[in-house]
């Protein structure tokens, strides 16, 4: 269709039915299909053109004004579509359904499909290697019911949180995509300052009708099987998901089968502040370097991929779980078992996905073709894990199924190479169906069938001038000079007379007329049906398929984790009864990775006797790194892994707490400080004696006497709490701490000076550290010789004039640092003192000049 010659005043019946469809839809821009292009009208256009780089042109008029347009060629629109998603925006797609040659008027045309952060399902526009997700809460600042989609695997799950921390810690761990809010909630709530928060009506999240359609939906009487009937503000939060499911999709969603009722008792918690400290699955720059998920990540498939960042994200407390899941890594490491089953994983690729996009109906034929290889690949699996002896691994593999039927059906359907899109057609083998076979003889062999046709025809009459043509307007035709026309047999119909020749028709080459002008069309179009069809066969056996999807990704995960636990020396935790957290040569999985020389292991004893260690020494002498390998071979320890420890011996915990480094709110209006004393509030308010707490330089961001008051009542206070903690500190005072709270106990890391140069030693040893070394780190970052050097002298003078209080000691009774009573205490200057001496009043002003110069000399 060619844009440019069709009228586009505001007033004509395109651009009539081009605003019916987009006022639907006022917030979204709207690809509204024209020939081979989306194009982009008004508003919509000019946005585009700024986030896609593209040109913006104008056609026609509207109110006097040229309207706004911008478009892109539909075969190339996903690249956009991507970059538009990316940025958080949705597309309404806006197809032509109608035939642009039967039309009268403009092409009729539809919504077929909205695309939205939270519910893109096609691979181009995913991160194969994260989830999207899709949210939606309702409820107020006492209970939030909580609805979770993943709508390219099917997982939907509900949660009832209490209070506005618990939501926003949840939210921060899921990350969704977009999150939907009721519209009756007041404005600028916290949950709404996320980034894709969109606003629903209320009656979206109205519980009787949620229930009704999540029933209707899972094909249940009720939702007691899933354990979630009593969670009405969940139910509707789930119901208003659904709902806008469905609308975006503009189709069934068989794939969407059960909700699963998560419980926080199930899990240990993690707050945000303590999920970006701790670097999961993300770094501190926004990244994925030198993670913990970039460390512990080989699985062969993305989808488990997936899986293992969710348990990283969400460790659990189900002790007969986290030790099924060490029983079948131990049994995948025995006789090195895993190494067997890795590469055939390799072969079954991102099924998960693929089957979203059969229950979607958007399923391309290279997903079909994956799909067909995968299930091709799963006998021999099968095969390979009919010895492993653990309990778990047997009831992953009675999940793995194989589907020989569907198996050589896809074999049988799809080419080994499909194109990507059904579009052109070329997807389906020859012998598949008779009727698409003939189709496409038809198509592709009409000139030999007429070569063929007038050797027989020529042999049959023989009339030498015989001759087989096609044209345009009349068709097939066979032809004959006017001389021997009156020779022409009797099934022969005279179909044009011309100036020197007759032209006929036969039966045989009507019937062939009739086929071959519409073959191509035919094919395609049976083709397109038949692909359906598929996709409808599969979308039967879409339920086990789904179960063997979830299965093959925790044996890959499963797999992984041996093969981790091999190559980076990692060994099984035992989970004990007793409160305590025991580690031998603890390591920082991640930091030893990326050291050039070997990493210091320490050991760790935390039990009912100690409960607190205070821990100093210098700055980048490994005290941080110390804290984090805890709370990390804690974190892995209660996602079923082994650790990086020589043996490792804990009770469940139930919340991980960091208070490691700060930066500001800006935004928010918050200091560093007051996010610091936001974190450590939030620590003191939650921490039971089950909770791992890091602590680490708390009090830094204010003057001295109140960061050390701070820093001292918070450790008091986490030591009634009786909750495991390490707190890292450069406030000597505190050492004195297990004088009187016998839970506490002091260790430090070692350093050493050689030269006036530090070393670091990076061990952990009993006791106090005897000195900060705060100069020598400065010197070693480069700061200025000068300036080191007068530091030294201000260093001195204020060691010498701090009040002799009680200070810390050492083993041998000795002081290890001043108290610090005044930060500006001096000691008496010599000009001070002859000036106390001196009596102004027995002073000539030529003296006082003179003394003035002399003074001014010596300075």
């Amino acid at each position: 269709m060619n844009i440019a010659a069709q009228d586009f005043s505001a007033h004509t019946p395109m651009m009539q039915q081009y605003w019916k469809l987009k006022n639907q839809y006022p917030a979204q821009l709207m690809f509204y299909r024209m020939g081979d292009f989306y194009e982009l009208f008004y508003e919509d256009a000019k946005k585009a053109a700024k986030l896609l780089d593209i040109t913006l042109t104008a056609r026609g008029q509207s109110a006097g004004q040229s309207i706004p347009m911008a478009g892109i060629p539909f075969h190339s629109a996903e690249g956009y579509l991507a970059k538009l998603v990316k940025l958080g925006e949705s597309v309404v797609i806006c197809e032509q359904i109608g035939d642009p040659a039967t039309s009268k008027g403009p092409v009729e045309r539809q919504v077929v499909r909205i695309i939205t952060p939270g519910t893109v399902s096609d691979e181009a526009l995913l991160d194969e290697r994260r989830d999207n997700l899709l949210a939606a809460v309702l409820g107020d600042e006492k209970l939030f019911g909580l609805a979770v989609l993943d709508i390219t695997s099917g997982r939907f799950s509900v949660q009832e949180l209490s209070g506005w921390e618990n939501l926003l810690a949840e939210l921060e761990r899921l990350n969704p995509a977009e999150l939907l809010i009721p519209d009756d909630w007041p404005q600028d709530l916290p949950a709404e300052k996320r980034r894709g928060s969109r606003r629903r009506a209320p009656w979206d999240f109205d519980r009787d009708s949620a229930r009704k359609s999540l029933c209707q939906q899972f094909g249940t009487q009720d939702l007691k099987g899933f354990g979630c009937e009593n969670l009405t503000l969940a139910i509707g939060a789930a119901g208003c998901l659904l709902a806008y499911a469905k609308e975006t999709q503009r189709t069934a969603l068989p794939h969407l089968r059960s909700l699963r009722h998560e419980r926080l008792d199930d899990t240990v918690i993690l707050d945000g502040a303590s999920r970006r400290n701790l670097e999961l699955d993300t770094n501190l720059a926004g990244g994925r370097d030198n993670t913990l998920q970039s460390v512990m990540d080989r699985c062969q498939t993305a989808m488990g991929s997936r899986l293992l960042t969710r348990w990283l994200n969400r460790p659990l407390r189900q002790r007969e779980v986290l030790e099924a899941r060490q029983d079948s890594i131990s049994c995948l490491l025995d006789r090195y078992r895993f190494e067997r089953l890795q590469p055939q994983l390799k072969e079954i690729g991102d099924i998960e996905r693929i089957l979203a996009r059969i229950g979607l109906r958007n399923a391309r034929p290279r997903d079909l073709a994956r799909l067909r290889d995968a299930l091709a690949a799963l006998p021999e699996l099968q095969e390979a894990m009919a010895d492993l002896e653990a309990p778990h691994l047997h009831e992953l593999a009675r999940n793995i199924r194989t589907y020989p039927e569907l198996a050589e059906l896809l074999q049988k359907a799809v080419i080994d190479n499909p194109p990507a899109v059904i579009r052109d057609g070329g997807v389906l083998k020859r012998g598949y169906d008779p009727e698409l076979d003939e189709l496409l003889s038809l198509s592709e062999n009409a000139g030999q069938y007429l070569m063929d046709l007038e050797a027989r025809e020529k042999a049959r009459t023989g009339l030498s001038g015989l001759k087989v043509g096609y044209n345009r307007i009349h068709g097939y035709y066979i032809e004959l000079p006017r001389m021997q026309a009156e020779q022409a047999p009797a099934d022969y119909q005279r179909r044009q007379t011309l100036k020197g020749a007759e032209r006929f028709i036969t039966p045989e080459l009507k019937t062939f007329e009739d086929k071959a002008l519409s073959a191509q069309s035919r094919a395609l179009a049976r083709e397109k049906q038949l692909y359906e069809e598929l996709l409808e066969i599969l979308i039967g056996q879409l339920a086990p398929l789904q179960d063997t999807a979830a299965a093959l990704a925790e044996l890959d995960v499963l797999s992984n984790l041996a093969e981790r636990a091999l190559n980076l020396d990692l060994n099984r935790p035992r989970f004990v009864d007793e409160p305590c957290i025991r580690i031998e040569q603890g390591r920082h999985p991640v930091v030893e990775q990326v050291l050039t020389t070997p990493f210091v292991a320490n050991d760790l004893q935390l039990d009912d006797s100690t409960r607190m260690l205070i821990i100093t020494g210098p700055n980048m002498g490994g005290k941080s790194t110390y804290m984090r390998q805890t709370a990390l071979i804690a974190l892995l320890a209660h996602i079923g892994s082994f650790v990086p420890a020589a043996s490792c011996e804990l009770a469940l915990i139930d919340r991980i707490f960091t208070r490691i480094g700060s930066s500001d709110d800006l935004a928010g209006g918050r200091s560093t400080f007051m996010v610091e004393m936001s974190e450590t509030a939030n620590i003191l308010h939650n921490a039971t004696d089950r909770s791992l707490v890091l602590m680490d330089e708390v009090g830094r961001g204010t003057s001295t006497f109140d960061g050390l008051s701070l820093a001292w009542a918070a450790a008091e206070q986490l030591a009634k709490l009786r909750a495991y903690t390490l707190f890292a500190t450069h406030y000597f005072e505190l050492t004195v701490l297990p004088e009187s709270e016998p839970a506490i106990a002091n260790v430090h890391l070692n350093a050493t000076e050689h030269n006036e140069r530090i070393v670091f030693l990076h061990h952990v040893l009993p006791g106090p550290a005897s000195q900060s070394y705060g100069l020598a780190v400065a010197q070693l970052a480069g700061v200025p010789g000068e300036v080191i050097q007068r530091a030294r002298q201000h260093l001195a003078r204020l060691e010498t004039t701090s009040l002799p209080h009680e200070a810390p000691r050492n083993d041998t009774g000795q002081p290890l640092a001043p108290i610090q009573n005044d930060l500006f205490a001096t000691l008496p200057h010599p000009v001070l003192e002859e000036l106390q001496r001196l009596d102004p009043n027995e002073v000539t002003p030529r003296q006082a000049l003179e003394l003035l110069y002399a003074w001014k000399a010596r300075s």
